[in-house]
């Protein structure tokens, strides 16, 4: 299935694996571009060092272009610019939205830049900046999320701008990539769906959570660090709805305690990091300090397997998803189930 996403980045079919922190590591990257589909490599969560490793991992086991998911406003985006540039990566992406001088950066070594965006002004900003691609999430999708329905932000996003838009957020089959293509997308992008793959390393305990969910046990919350943030309701869901000023600035501190242990981060750079956040929004110190260590959440669940003590980030899919294939065996499935929706469509006519 050819289209402008398979032509600017070099892979076989429409389909987006994105990079979800400590799920998106070498092994289902490399799996998701075996199977003919962009691999995006989760980089957040590493150091430098541990950025280059991986994508020297994912060279080694597959051939086929592959991507890096970045922090625009990491402190180090530069130097993780430069490694993707030193090894050949094909495409970076980002959650937030790059700068200009980040993005022609990229272009002029050649690396494809696509962020990600959540509403049509920030589609056309990064294009007029020269952004190659958008992945445009509406409010199903897993994460940080914003109110607007995948149906209706993206024909928005599709009319506003003259590159290749990437449709996220409440995709999981082949019927799902021929409506995005009906609405002017170029390819569908998927987490949950990749996340439950026997492709991932995600703990089978944690998998099991994921598939015994209803689409009414996938929830939006403001609780963890003070923004929309879709994800299953679980035991420290609801403890931190039900917390007090008090009891959650206490919880906060001793997490970021944990993430600032297994980071290497200092105190001083996640009080900065938490001030920029904070800068323009109505949260509280407590909640600032739970969004800097949120990775340490998401580990807790998507690593250790405690989905007592961690957050399991979730789009509304995952209350339709419920088997466990390989990414070959996924990205086949869709890509049959497309062409068979298209020839009804076309028979039917």
């Amino acid at each position: 299935m050819e289209t402008a996403l398979t032509r600017l980045t070099g892979v076989r079919h429409p389909i987006v694996q994105t990079g979800m922190g400590w799920v998106a590591g070498p092994r289902l990257v490399s799996a998701t571009a075996n199977a003919g589909a962009l691999g995006i490599l989760a980089s957040a969560t590493m150091t430098l060092d541990q950025l280059r490793a991986a994508v020297r991992e994912v060279g080694a086991r597959t051939d086929a272009p592959f991507g890096v998911n970045l922090r625009a406003d990491a402190a180090d985006a530069g130097d993780r610019v430069r490694i993707l540039v030193e090894e050949g990566v094909r495409v970076a992406s980002f959650a937030l939205a790059p700068s200009r001088e980040l993005i022609g950066e990229l272009k002029e070594a050649g690396v494809v830049v696509m962020p990600t965006v959540g509403a049509r002004r920030h589609a056309e900003k990064v294009a007029a900046w020269g952004a190659d691609a958008v992945l445009v999430q509406g409010t199903e999708g897993g994460g940080h999320t914003g109110e607007v329905a995948t149906t209706v932000l993206l024909p928005q996003v599709v009319d506003a701008v003259d590159i290749p838009v990437v449709a996220a957020g409440g995709f999981f089959d082949g019927r799902g990539l021929v409506a995005a293509l009906a609405y002017g997308a170029a390819g569908v992008a998927m987490g949950t769906r990749f996340l439950l793959t026997s492709d991932s390393t995600v703990p089978d305990a944690v998998k099991a959570r994921y598939l015994a969910a209803t689409v009414r046990d996938v929830t939006v919350t403001r609780a963890v660090d003070g923004l929309p943030h879709r994800m299953l309701r679980t035991e420290l869901v609801d403890a931190l709805e039900r917390s007090g000023r008090v009891r959650g600035a206490l919880q906060a501190v001793r997490r970021a305690a944990g993430y600032r242990k297994l980071s290497g981060t200092s105190w001083r750079r996640m009080l900065r990091d938490g001030r920029a956040l904070k800068h323009g929004k109505d949260l509280t110190w407590s909640q600032v300090l739970l969004a800097a260590n949120t990775p340490m959440l998401l580990r807790a669940s998507m690593v250790d397997g405690r989905t007592d003590l961690g957050v399991m980030a979730s789009g509304q899919v995952a209350g339709v998803i419920d088997d466990l294939p390989s990414c070959a065996e996924l990205v086949e499935r869709i890509v049959k189930e497309a062409e068979g929706t298209c020839r009804r469509l076309t028979a039917s006519r």
